[in-house]
């Protein structure tokens, strides 16, 4: 039985929540609209953690 990657799951809760704290950050700054938050993923700017993450899978 395989067992689970308790480091992997613990890094997305970390990158989701800096990523919930950053949009809260613009949205404060009034940097984000608040339609931005509907848009399709793809659509959603993307955040300097995101580009660094890809960066890395690369």
């Amino acid at each position: 039985m395989a067992r689970t990657n308790f480091r992997f799951e613990k890094r997305q809760k970390e990158i989701a929540k800096q990523k919930k704290a950053e949009e809260k950050r613009l949205r404060k700054l009034g940097l984000l609209d608040e339609k931005a938050e509907d848009k399709p993923e793809a659509e959603k700017p993307v955040s300097e953690a995101d580009k660094l993450s890809k960066w890395l899978s690369e």
